[in-house]
C-alpha cells in the first residue's frame, strides 16, 4: 500500500528556557544572523546568545566563538555566512562573521590567523554595519557570490573577481538575517521569513510566514506536531533517486527527504514543494541525463534538474507514450551514465532503451521478488527495496538472471535517517 507514508515532522523540537535573561525564540524574536558551519550545524544568533542547530536552548555566543567577545566585547553579530569557494581551500567552508566594520573568519571554531580584518580589507566594496549576508553558489547565482543586505540594497559580491554590483529590492522586507538551505533563500525579518529568488529578488508564494512554524518547534506552532522519525522497521518507500547534480531523494506518501543534505539536517517536505504538479505522491523515480522522471499511476512527469526543478513542456504524458510499456509501474532505476531504465511491474523487470524512438523494451524477465517498492543503482551496486528491507545485487545482469532472492538486509538509520 503506497499510501502509507513516513510520518516525519518537518522541523525538530526545541525546549523553552525558563531563564528570563536568555532569549526565547518561541517568543517571536528577530535573529541577528544565521549561518551553518563546516559540519552543517546551523547557528541562530540573537544578541550575545546563539542556538546551535535545530535542537536545544540558547547559549552565550562566546562558548562557541570566544574571540568574538575578546576582540569586540560581543553585543551582537550583524551578519554571517559560510564560504563556498571550493577553488580556494584556504577559505572554503570558513564562517565569516561581520560586526560593525570588522570581519572574523573561523574554521573548526578557531579564529583564522590575521583576523579580525576590516570589511574593506577582506571584502572590498562591501559597506560596514550590515544587516545580513548569505552565500550563493554558481548555478543559483551567475557566479560564486555572496549577497550582502543593507536596508533594501543588496550588494552582490563576486568572490573570484572581488567586484560588487548593487541592486535595490524594495519589494522585499529589510532582512535582519538571511539563510540558504537546500537551494532556497530566506530573508528573516521580525519573527517571520520570506523566501526569495537570489538573482531577481522575486517572491513567489504567500509570504511572510512565521519562522516558528518551520525553523523550530514551539508549543502551538508548526506542522509536524510531536511526531518523530519512524523506526527503521516501519519505513515504507515509494521511490528513491539521485539526480545529475548529486541530490538524492526518497519519496514516501506525500513527502520527500533529501538524503545528500544530512550534514545540514534531514527534514521532510511535501513533494509539491519541489514538484508542484505532482499532487498525489509518486510510484517510481529515476534520473536520466539532466532530467528527473517521476511516475504516478499511468502518468510520467519529466523535470529539468537545474538548481530548481521545472516541468518540461508537454508533460505529463502516459507511461505508454513515454516508455512504451503498458500498465502502472511499481519501481524503476537507471545506473549512472547508462541509457537503459529498469522498470519493475509485479514480478517482472522490463528494460527500456531511452535512446530509441519510439521506446524499445530490450529485456523482459521474471524475478524471484514481486511488488518492489523502489530501486537505486550506484557505484557499489543495486539496492532493491521492499518494505523496510532491501536486497543487494552487483549489477543489472545479476538481478535479471537471479533465480533466488538474496538475503534481505534491513534499512538503517545511516541510509534513511530513521530510528534503529
Amino acid at each position: 500500500d503506497k499510501s502509507r507514508g513516513l510520518q516525519w515532522g518537518t522541523c525538530a523540537s526545541f525546549g523553552r528556557n525558563g531563564d528570563a535573561a536568555v532569549p526565547d525564540r518561541c517568543a517571536g524574536i528577530e535573529f541577528d544572523a544565521i549561518t551553518p558551519d563546516e559540519n552543517g550545524h546551523t547557528y541562530f544568533f540573537k544578541g550575545d546568545h546563539l542556538w546551535k542547530g535545530f535542537h536545544g536552548p540558547a547559549h552565550p555566543s562566546k562558548m562557541f566563538f570566544k574571540e568574538l567577545d575578546e576582540h569586540h566585547h560581543l553585543g551582537h553579530v550583524d551578519a554571517a555566512f559560510r564560504m563556498h569557494n571550493q577553488e580556494d581551500q584556504n577559505v572554503h567552508d570558513h564562517i565569516f562573521f561581520f560586526l560593525d566594520n570588522q570581519v572574523f573568519s573561523y574554521y573548526n571554531h578557531t579564529l583564522e590567523a590575521g583576523y579580525p580584518k576590516t570589511i574593506q580589507e577582506a571584502f572590498p566594496g562591501v559597506p560596514t554595519d550590515l544587516d545580513a549576508a548569505v552565500e550563493c553558489p554558481q548555478g543559483e547565482c551567475m557566479t560564486d557570490s555572496v549577497l550582502f543586505f543593507k536596508g533594501q540594497d543588496v550588494l552582490i559580491y563576486d568572490i573570484v573577481t572581488k567586484t560588487v554590483k548593487t541592486k535595490t529590492w524594495d519589494h522585499l522586507p529589510v532582512c535582519t538575517s538571511a539563510f540558504r538551505w537546500q537551494e532556497h533563500y530566506y530573508c528573516f525579518h521580525g519573527h517571520n521569513f520570506t523566501r526569495f529568488n537570489p538573482v531577481s529578488g522575486e517572491v513567489s508564494g504567500t509570504y511572510p510566514k512565521d519562522a516558528r512554524n518551520y525553523f523550530m518547534k514551539c508549543a502551538d506552532f508548526g506542522h509536524g506536531g510531536d511526531r518523530k522519525a519512524p523506526k527503521c522497521s516501519e519505513v515504507k518507500l515509494d521511490a528513491i533517486s539521485v539526480d545529475n547534480r548529486g541530490r538524492s531523494y526518497f519519496f514516501s506518501g506525500p513527502i520527500y527527504m533529501r538524503l545528500d543534505s544530512r550534514r545540514d539536517g534531514l527534514h521532510a517536505f511535501p513533494i509539491t514543494r519541489a514538484w508542484k504538479e505532482v499532487t498525489n505522491g509518486v510510484d517510481a523515480a529515476f534520473s536520466y541525463t539532466d532530467k528527473l522522471y517521476l511516475i504516478k499511476g499511468d502518468q510520467v512527469y519529466i523535470y529539468k534538474a537545474d538548481a530548481h526543478y521545472t516541468l518540461i513542456e508537454g508533460y505529463p504524458k502516459t507511461v505508454r507514450e513515454e516508455l512504451g510499456i503498458e500498465g502502472t509501474v511499481d519501481a524503476a532505476f537507471l545506473c549512472p551514465n547508462q541509457h537503459t531504465v529498469h522498470i519493475f511491474q509485479g514480478n517482472r523487470m522490463r528494460d527500456v532503451d531511452l535512446t530509441a524512438t519510439p521506446r524499445v523494451i530490450t529485456r523482459d524477465v521474471s524475478l524471484p521478488l514481486s511488488d518492489i517498492d523502489a530501486g537505486l543503482c550506484g557505484p557499489d551496486g543495486i539496492k532493491v527495496f521492499k518494505g523496510s528491507q532491501y536486497y543487494f545485487y552487483e549489477s543489472p545482469m545479476a538481478l535479471a538472471t537471479s533465480r533466488i532472492a538474496p538475503f534481505a538486509q534491513n534499512i538503517t538509520s545511516e541510509m534513511m535517517g530513521c530510528q534503529d
